[in-house]
């Protein structure tokens, strides 16, 4: 399909060439509309998955009495537990910043439901119908929540490898996780589909109207359900006026009645790749050149860290537009099946490691 792994030389990346080499995913399919990335775009977005999947939701009271919930796909089935054991794999699945779970995200999922994984969705605070029971929201590249989400998934399944895969705009979250814990991120590997790797230029230089107004329209119609709530804390008729996500955004968390702050500090503190240099997990980010959401590419791809860091994989393909990644056939989207391949490749990596050099499997 003509994609391209940008990366560090290493033994890692070796194997991870040989075994996208003989993948079938990244020969992709052809496409009616190959050069029309909106359409893709719309196409894997809103397109419902098949089957419809089953979902357990979970709530997970955090430290200040916050709440976020996990849901966990079933199957269409409807069997609890999904199609894993004990010791299988868990894949957790983040939403775009939006927290819009999407007909391609929920598609990923079932796909690793018949693989074997355990997947499991995770909704930011007052997202996709999770109560709000304090009056904040979590940033844009905020990791606290994610962090404690993640130790309680260990918790639950402590015999079982813990993977990740973000969407979009999601993304942020997910990598600013990774910096901020390193080694301790309990993480065995991630993945990044159309990624935002920079999140303040994102939001200062805006996105196509087709992509931002439902996006601004879906934060309003979940902001509404809180405005009583929110009001002690921010100016609700500024926000849900709000005209761009930047003004949104700059509304919520830097126009606060309690503690204001600039747009330049609050990015300080949430840009997604801030710590990359400190993170310690394998990360694949699968981008297209033509991704009208993420911006030209020349500007938007930080190449220099593909390069520099032995943890982060750029697979960039020509098409694609924003996780569309489109093909015929089963599946719809050949990226969803490069990711599983990833986690497959990565997991035989270091159980080959491990023989080689004779290390105990951690407990």
């Amino acid at each position: 399909g003509h994609c391209r792994l940008l990366c560090k030389p290493s033994a890692l990346a070796q194997h991870l060439v040989r075994s996208l080499g003989r993948s079938a995913a990244l020969r992709g399919g052809r496409w009616p509309w190959p050069h029309w990335p909106q359409l893709q775009m719309l196409w894997q977005l809103l397109q419902p998955p098949e089957p419809e999947p089953v979902v357990a939701r979970e709530l997970l009271q955090l430290s200040d009495a916050g709440l976020v919930a996990l849901d966990w796909l079933v199957g269409p089935w409807g069997a609890a537990g999904g199609g894993g054991g004990v010791s299988s794999p868990v894949l957790l699945l983040i939403p775009n910043a939006a927290g819009k779970v999407t007909g391609g995200l929920l598609q990923l999922g079932l796909r690793a439901l018949e693989r074997g994984f355990i997947p499991v969705i995770f909704n930011r605070r007052g997202h996709n119908g999770c109560p709000l029971t304090t009056p904040r929201l979590q940033p844009f590249g905020d990791p606290r929540d994610l962090r404690e989400a993640v130790t309680y998934l260990r918790c639950r399944h402590p015999s079982a490898s813990l993977l990740a895969v973000s969407e979009g705009s999601g993304s942020g979250l997910l990598l600013a996780y990774l910096g901020e814990s390193g080694s301790s991120s309990r993480l065995l590997a991630a993945a990044c589909l159309s990624p935002i790797f920079r999140g303040r230029d994102w939001f200062e230089a805006g996105m196509p109207w087709l992509y931002e107004w439902p996006l601004l329209l879906h934060l309003k119609q979940g902001l509404s359900r809180y405005a009583g709530a929110l009001a002690e804390v921010v100016d609700t008729d500024r926000l849900l006026g709000s005209r761009s996500l930047r003004e949104l955004e700059e509304t919520l968390f830097c126009r606060t009645r309690s503690c204001p702050t600039s747009w330049e500090s609050y990015w300080e503190r949430n840009e997604p790749l801030r710590d990359a240099d400190e993170a310690a997990v394998p990360v694949l980010c699968l981008c297209s050149a033509d991704d009208p959401v993420r911006g030209p590419a020349a500007r938007s791809l930080p190449r220099e860290l593909f390069r520099s860091s032995p943890f982060f994989f750029l697979l960039l393909s020509p098409l694609g537009g924003h996780c569309g990644f489109p093909r015929r056939g089963p599946g719809r989207c050949w990226a969803h099946e490069a990711v599983l391949e990833y986690f497959r490749a990565m997991a035989e990596f270091l159980r080959t490691e491990e023989r080689r050099k004779g290390l105990p499997r951690p407990r």
